[in-house]
């Protein structure tokens, strides 16, 4: 009697793991394990080197920027009467209208690209000229026609010896962390050295450690969070651009995907596969959860903030601030830090105002802008790569301008 029974216990224990086999063999089909990252293509420290044109090389490093909810928002047109030369416009059909509807954010992204191609230009023995809003400022009324007419910047290229520049190297790495923290602070000199990153008068770096401003800018990225998830609005444009599985992530190649919220590896099949099966995972009241919980965990492990702050909020500010961003990267990779933003509390849309002007009252009182708020300490672990597009579709046709 005894024998048969332990004989179904183990017929009933192998039917349910060859049960949880076949299904997490279902999950990871339809999460498309076997389908090649080409959305990771970008990254590879060669892939640059494929295109015989200087100005394509370049771009092909500045599409690794960091950009506000990874639209990449960028295009860029070559005059084949100035080969030198390149034309960055910001690119319309990517605006987040909902959580950045006056393109804030969407102009600090244009100074991400554009550091990142100063720094690929240091390496491959160009010196980039920038000059900003070359062909006139934007018609803020007719905002999307703007900035399909007027460039961003132009850029011009002067051939100069290779400069071994250590920065280059970490063009390639995540630009954004959003794993836990060491609580070990920031030294005094990593202080100084990230806060001189900024040499520009109308943009400065203030990093704040102590725990009463540690636990002020928590309290705003909480608010912050809070408002944004149950914002519908928001939500539904952050719902659009998300990526469940490895076909929507090679077909779009922009956007968000369940690594931007912390899972990799094997767990990562997992829930893309049953995001793919029941998406209202993603949507709604679990969407909401996620937000906050994610951004309490980010705030629950922040040893320090930078706040990038300008003392206008005009466009040429915001693109500069971008710039400093992306440098502020670089510069943390060096001394082995990462960032992530929470800016949330930051964007400009009616829920927002109150949490808005009082984070301005107390940390830019005398009527600056705060263009970025960022925690920064030393990763527990290393974050994922996030997705890229090809370099030629950045293209702007000839005959297009």
């Amino acid at each position: 009697m005894k024998k048969a029974v332990k004989k179904s216990v183990s017929l009933v224990l192998i039917s349910l793991s060859a049960l949880v086999l076949l299904i997490v063999g279902i999950l990871f089909y339809i999460s498309g394990v076997l389908q090649k990252p080409a959305y990771l293509e970008p990254w590879n420290t060669t892939y640059a080197a494929q295109f015989g044109d200087p100005r394509i090389r370049l771009a092909a490093h500045g599409l690794l920027a960091a950009s506000g909810h990874n639209m990449q928002p960028w295009r860029i047109a070559l005059s084949g009467s100035e080969p030198m030369s390149l034309y960055l416009y910001a690119d319309s059909s990517r605006m987040s209208k909902e959580a950045d509807p006056l393109a804030r954010q969407m102009m600090i992204s244009q100074g991400t690209f554009l550091d990142y191609i100063d720094v690929a230009g240091q390496k491959l023995g160009y010196a980039v000229g920038l000059d900003l809003f070359p062909m006139g400022q934007y018609n803020e009324q007719t905002l999307a026609q703007s900035m399909d007419t007027y460039p961003v910047a132009k850029l011009t290229l002067r051939k100069r010896p290779p400069q071994d520049t250590p920065l280059y190297d970490d063009l390639f790495l995540p630009d954004t962390n959003r794993m836990a923290y060491s609580p070990v602070p920031l030294t005094r000199q990593q202080i100084e050295q990230l806060e001189a990153v900024s040499d520009d008068s109308g943009v400065s770096i203030r990093i704040v450690q102590d725990k009463a401003n540690l636990d002020k800018l928590g309290h705003y990225a909480m608010q912050g969070a809070a408002i944004e998830a149950a914002a519908a609005s928001v939500a539904k444009e952050s719902e659009d651009i998300f990526r469940a599985n490895e076909r929507e992530k090679n077909q779009y190649r922009y956007g968000f995907s369940v690594e931007g919220q912390g899972t990799t590896g094997f767990m990562k099949h997992i829930m893309q596969g049953l995001v793919t099966l029941f998406p209202s995972m993603n949507s709604g009241k679990a969407a909401e959860d996620r937000l906050i919980q994610s951004v309490q965990t980010a705030v629950d492990s922040t040893p320090a903030y930078a706040l990038i702050l300008t003392k206008d909020n005009s466009r040429d500010s915001q693109v500069r601030s971008g710039i400093v961003y992306s440098r502020l990267i670089l510069e943390a990779h060096q001394l082995g830090l990462a960032m992530q933003p929470l800016s949330q509390v930051l964007e400009e849309y009616l829920q927002m105002q109150e949490p808005y002007r009082a984070i301005h009252r107390e940390y830019a009182p005398g009527g600056g802008t705060i263009q970025m708020l960022v925690r920064l300490g030393q990763p527990i672990k290393e974050a994922p790569l996030s997705m890229r597009r090809e370099v030629t579709e950045l293209l702007i046709p000839a005959d297009a301008k």
